[in-house]
């Protein structure tokens, strides 16, 4: 099967589309976009499905509009994975939806699907996944080597806005109670210097690292002690704990129902549900490295069947019990 793919990311590049490459399917990738690129791409590479997903330049209205008068013409099945959900549905994602008329969106939100069919869109629930080719246990890395990281960016421009988000309740949580009590994590990704006003507590500007290529998230998460994983949603994981898993990172997260759902705490990861939880997990197994290494170990088995091989498998055979796809197309 030819999978044609309306994105210029080049981190959601090396995700489902080489999923789909992994499955032995031919894979095209359209990269920056104008209308007569993505007529030439169609006719040229003749797709059997096309496929956007996320949020980002290639998500302009112009261009998802010129997407699907083409898809409608060619008659080729048309799909969205939307993964702003569900913070942003009505904001972007619906309007997006409108201009792109898909034929089917998957989403990382559950309680999403019902939602869009209510709305006459066809949907399903999926989730985030890891890439095992670029998700695995590296040797620690001199660069990286610390006892407490975090990758992620601050996104304190939200939060000032948002004082009651789940994000911000990971933070309080998480990384909070470690700077009141001044042990050090180091900070990859933006504006973590901006965060003084919004937890009224400062970092030191020599553990502030500043933004960090995807590409080298892999050795932070195998050259920490502890990796600290923070959580948007109460009912919704983030792209990061699957990849630190994968990475067999030592995970430290918030204590969710949705992390629940798939993981053991205790056995896969460790989780905290207030302040206090937190400085007792860390002082705990910072100082025993034996028990580290077992749960690290069982984290990259539990999350062995959340590949994004098995993500690309399970969105063809959805669309094929959908009559999207046909069902001898291979």
């Amino acid at each position: 099967m030819r999978v044609l793919f309306f994105e210029c990311n080049e981190v959601f590049n090396t995700l489902l589309p080489s999923a789909f490459k992994d499955l032995g399917h031919e894979v095209e990738i359209s990269g920056k976009l104008n209308e007569q690129k993505i007529a030439k791409l169609i006719h040229k590479f003749k797709p059997h499905l096309i496929l956007s997903m996320g949020w980002g330049l290639c998500q302009s209205p112009i261009y998802q509009k010129c997407i699907s008068k083409y898809a409608k013409k060619y008659k080729i099945p048309n799909v969205y994975w939307s993964l702003e959900d569900p913070a942003f549905t009505h904001l972007f994602v619906l309007p997006l939806i409108k201009a792109l008329s898909p034929d089917f969106v998957f989403t990382i939100c559950k309680s999403r699907v019902d939602y869009f069919k209510k709305l006459g869109i066809r949907a399903a629930y999926m989730d985030y996944g890891y890439n095992p080719k670029i998700h695995y246990r590296e040797k620690k890395n001199r660069k990286y080597n610390c006892s407490i990281a975090i990758v992620a960016n601050s996104y304190a421009h939200v939060l000032k806005d948002e004082p009651h988000s789940y994000r911000l309740q990971s933070i309080k949580t998480l990384i909070y109670p470690l700077l009141k009590q001044n042990i050090r994590i180091d900070f990859w990704g933006h504006d973590w210097e901006k965060m003084n006003p919004i937890i009224r507590c400062d970092i030191p500007n020599d553990w502030i690292h500043g933004y960090l290529p995807y590409s080298e998230a892999t050795k932070v998460y195998s050259s920490a002690d502890i990796v600290l994983g923070l959580q948007n949603h109460y009912t919704q994981l983030t792209q990061r704990t699957y990849e630190i898993l994968g990475c067999e990172g030592f995970l430290l997260t918030a204590d969710t129902l949705a992390l629940r759902n798939l993981f053991k705490p205790g056995q896969d990861l460790i989780v905290s549900s207030s302040p206090q939880e937190t400085l007792e997990l860390v002082h705990y197994y910072l100082s025993r490295p034996e028990n580290r290494e077992k749960i690290r170990k069982q984290g990259k088995l539990a999350v062995s069947n959340y590949t994004y091989t098995q993500r690309a498998a399970y969105i063809i055979d959805t669309l094929k019990k959908e009559k999207i796809l046909p069902k001898d197309i291979q």
